[in-house]
């Protein structure tokens, strides 16, 4: 992306999304950094000098229009990342509802909302949305299942908006990371009642560099689907 590009980025409080917003802001882009309220939003612009916050609870999805009513929206978006996750493991046998609500509420129909609001934008800049989604968007396993419906439900949704919005120059990428050693790693291992250790899994800089050559990939090509592994 030449020139100043403008960012639209979930998650950037840990983890990926945190490692893609520290990349982009070191480059000089504009930042407009999500977060869940107003206190989160003073860390991230603390954080990250210069950048701009826009409030909104993913777990409520129904009223992220609403609040963003109230807030002035960037006039371009060169990218949007959706980097924001939520994880409860269970067994079928054992999850709620609200359990179930929650993880899709997050991880799904919040990126399918804000993707809806931010397309026109997307659509004038020939932008780019990508999608940071799991291995559990590819593979499903027992006390994953909630979580990796959620992740299943993220590849269809880019899926589908790929196709819609080729014609219109946005560009689509879903990322698959294998375990990141991040803070939601660690609420997995302590779900699993396992051991952490961050030397086994992939870093976050490592993730945010594949995410990095996706968006700044030539205008002639388009990065699908990219799957990230540990490589020890």
């Amino acid at each position: 992306m030449a020139g100043m590009a403008t960012h639209v980025i979930t998650g950037a409080g840990s983890g990926i999304g945190e490692a893609v917003a520290r990349r982009l802001h070191e480059r000089g882009d504009e930042l407009v950094l999500h977060a869940r309220n107003a206190g989160r939003a003073k860390e991230l612009a603390a954080a990250f000098p210069g950048s701009k916050t826009l409030v909104g609870d993913l777990a409520d999805p129904d009223r992220l229009s609403w609040a963003f009513s109230h807030q002035s929206l960037p006039d371009r978006v060169d990218s949007l990342v959706h980097s924001a996750g939520v994880i409860d493991l269970g067994p079928v046998g054992e999850l709620t509802p609200r359990s179930w609500h929650h993880q899709l509420n997050v991880n799904l129909i919040a990126p399918a909302e804000l993707t809806r609001h931010f397309l026109p934008q997307l659509r004038a800049a020939r932008g780019h949305v990508v999608f940071v989604n799991s291995g559990s968007g590819l593979n499903a396993h027992g006390e994953w299942s909630a979580y990796a419906a959620s992740k299943h439900g993220l590849r269809a949704l880019a899926n589908s908006l790929r196709e819609e919005e080729h014609g219109n120059g946005v560009r689509v990428t879903s990322v698959y990371p294998g375990r990141t050693a991040s803070p939601m790693q660690v609420r997995v291992h302590q779900q699993e009642g396992k051991e952490y250790d961050p030397a086994h899994w992939i870093t976050p800089e490592s993730v945010a560099t594949t995410i990095l050559m996706a968006l700044d990939l030539p205008r002639d090509a388009e990065v699908h689907d990219l799957t990230v592994r540990p490589g020890r």
